[in-house]
């Protein structure tokens, strides 16, 4: 008696602490699904991890592995707990002792078109290749891979007599790792970056995101063996690699056009047009940003995108759009000391945002520092006012800043025009 007393009583302690912090943790991440799911927000945007239940063990392993927390036991078994965070870092793949996990593009309810490609990253349409975001695939060390993989492609068939070789189209991880290929190669190129700036999508990230888990490989450079790096550092990696490669990239300079021609293709920019040989588009999934078509839209005080809220200090910004980025833009806008927001959403409500989103608008609106106008349109932007249509009436309000927050056109369209096959994908899983 005396030895149940002595070694099973802690024993039951530290078994019922077990249970209750087990009851705990699986409290929180049904109610972090129940959330999602009453926001609409149950569709992961991209490459995404698919659990198989029956080998997944509850082991938990993946859970600290996600970056984006993203990643929850529920009855013993890891559950996306939220989909919408998770951006395809594949590092849940990786952590699965049991290889229960693997990464997918798209869901049975919401396909994902992904272009036709071959194992060289080639597409139908000979000479146009694809890697990077475009194609499906978010892992940074892996749209590297192919960025470099497509270039030792073309690199054989360089030589042709157009005037280049190939014209790279994008600056993110892929068109980077793709343009020092070219370098290595001796490759006749150009890249073009509709932006003023490197990384692509990685540049958008909010401030201190964890982007990159695993070290990467670039042509010239060798391995960068750095682990759980943060969107900034990234940056600073690959500003750091095209000053010392000393590797061209034409910022600011946006493709409109490809086109057949005798000895390849035409690509034709808003500054002017190339003939190349080979063509790889390494532009991403977001698109060109979605504009509002309308007068003085044009002024530099319109951009598409918030980088940093400390410019906007002690001014009235105008934010437009009903997304979780406009909603997050004119939040944080909100909070700088005296600058004041007003947030303009076409529709009557905000539909697929975080609840947390609208905890914080809520908040913002009862503060004073935030004004939200739903049902109204922008009609015209001139020198120091907005006209926007608000429930029937034509409003003025001062326009010393305007950030537009609609989303991007997708680029399918486009690769249809040019006889590219697009794919709609319900969840492929990825090998």
């Amino acid at each position: 008696m005396y030895f149940l007393l002595l070694f099973g009583l802690p024993l039951a302690i530290i078994f019922f602490i077990y249970i209750r912090r087990q009851i705990n943790v699986d409290r929180s991440n049904r109610a972090r699904l129940n959330e999602a799911a009453e926001s609409g927000m149950v569709e992961p945007p991209s490459l995404h991890p698919v659990i198989d239940p029956i080998m997944c063990i509850g082991c938990g392993a993946c859970v600290p592995a996600c970056p984006e927390h993203a990643i929850g036991i529920i009855k013993g078994k890891a559950v996306l707990v939220a989909p919408t965070k998770c951006i395809g870092h594949g590092a849940c793949e990786t952590a699965c002792p049991v290889g229960g996990i693997q990464l997918a593009f798209g869901t049975e309810k919401r396909g994902m078109e992904i272009p036709q490609v071959s194992p060289e990253f080639e597409t139908n349409v000979p000479g146009i290749f694809i890697a990077g975001e475009l194609g499906g695939m978010g892992l940074i060390r892996k749209t590297t891979a192919q960025g470099r993989q497509a270039m030792d492609v073309i690199a054989k068939r360089k030589g042709g007599a157009a005037a280049y070789d190939v014209i790279i189209i994008g600056a993110g991880p892929a068109g980077i790792a793709a343009t020092l290929g070219a370098k290595e190669h001796g490759l006749r190129y150009v890249t073009v970056e509709q932006e003023d700036s490197l990384g692509g999508a990685v540049y958008h990230y909010p401030r201190n995101k964890l982007t990159m888990t695993a070290p990467i490989h670039l042509p010239i450079v060798g391995e960068i063996k750095m682990y759980d790096i943060r969107k900034e550092d990234l940056l600073g990696v690959w500003n750091r690699v095209m000053r010392e490669t000393d590797i061209k990239i034409n910022f600011l300079e946006r493709m409109e056009s490809i086109t057949p021609s005798d000895h390849g293709f035409i690509v034709k920019t808003a500054k002017q047009s190339y003939q190349t040989t080979s063509v790889l588009l390494a532009i991403g999934r977001r698109g060109t940003p979605r504009k509002l078509d309308v007068p003085g839209e044009q002024q530099a005080k319109v951009v598409y995108r918030l980088i940093d809220t400390e410019q906007y200090r002690g001014q009235h910004v105008l934010v437009v759009g009903g997304g979780d980025s406009a909603l997050e833009a004119a939040i944080s806008l909100s909070e700088e000391p005296g600058t004041t927001v007003t947030l303009s959403y076409r529709s009557e409500a905000f539909g697929r945002v975080k609840q947390k989103n609208r905890e914080n608008l809520e908040a913002a609106t009862a503060a004073k520092t935030l004004t939200v106008m739903l049902k109204s349109t922008v009609k015209e932007i001139a020198l120091d006012t907005v006209s926007i249509d608000y429930e029937g009436n034509t409003i003025s309000i001062p326009n010393q800043a305007i950030i537009v927050c609609a989303g991007g056109i997708l680029p399918t369209p486009f690769l249809k025009e040019i006889g590219i096959l697009v794919e709609t994908h319900h969840g492929k899983v990825v090998h």
